[in-house]
């Protein structure tokens, strides 16, 4: 169901009762429409902050970049609440060509990740997200689940593979040293993060 409010008193109420409640931490505006995304449940959590691990082991720690779960990215400077996404998780490494305002990044992150909720329009968001210039996103569905790897080539984000529970290979990153998987877990399908050393690996 789609709910379109035309009425100013009503739109800055909801807006205000969901920024008193912290539910609009995920909220965006898509080219001036304001778009309430679904709100994360635990198990999105949990992945958030498993990748988050990951991703600081491996680029934080070392210090090849910075990782962030989750920031305002946009296409300009000024004016960016008109025009900007959420996702995730994001890296950013060191010779990013994003500009950190600390409200937001002008550009996109090397790397994102997108974990799906119910009715979750985070693949509409591609578009924007190759106009900024995100190299690789990754989109978790867990519904059912599957992992899809998208990478930027001539101004578009094409998907460049696709994994279940039933493949036998992972996806492999070009912009981070891992490659992803789904196998089974006690309570869910986990996700394997290898990295390209062959000698770490996580469960997510």
């Amino acid at each position: 169901m789609t709910m379109i409010v035309h009425e100013p008193w009503t739109e800055a109420q909801i807006k205000a009762e969901r920024a008193a409640t912290g539910a609009d931490r995920s909220d965006e505006v898509w080219d001036g429409v304001y778009v309430v995304s679904p709100f994360p449940n635990n198990e999105h959590g949990e992945i958030v902050s498993g990748l988050i691990f990951v991703f600081h082991t491996i680029i934080n720690q070392p210090k090849l970049g910075r990782v962030y779960p989750g920031v305002n990215v946009s296409d300009r400077d000024t004016g960016w609440t008109h025009n900007y996404r959420g996702p995730d998780v994001v890296v950013f490494l060191n010779d990013t060509t994003a500009i950190n305002r600390n409200t937001h990044w002008v550009g996109g992150p090397d790397f994102a990740v997108e974990i799906l909720s119910e009715d979750d329009p985070a693949r509409e968001k591609l578009d924007f997200y190759a106009k900024v210039g995100v190299r690789e996103v990754l989109i978790v569905d867990r519904d059912p689940w599957a992992l899809e790897l998208y990478r930027l080539d001539r101004g578009a984000l094409g998907m460049i593979g696709k994994v279940t529970l039933e493949s036998d290979e992972g996806l492999r990153s070009e912009v981070l040293p891992l490659s992803f998987r789904l196998v089974s877990g006690a309570e869910r399908p986990e996700i394997e993060a290898t990295h390209s050393d062959g000698d770490r690996r996580w469960s997510i």
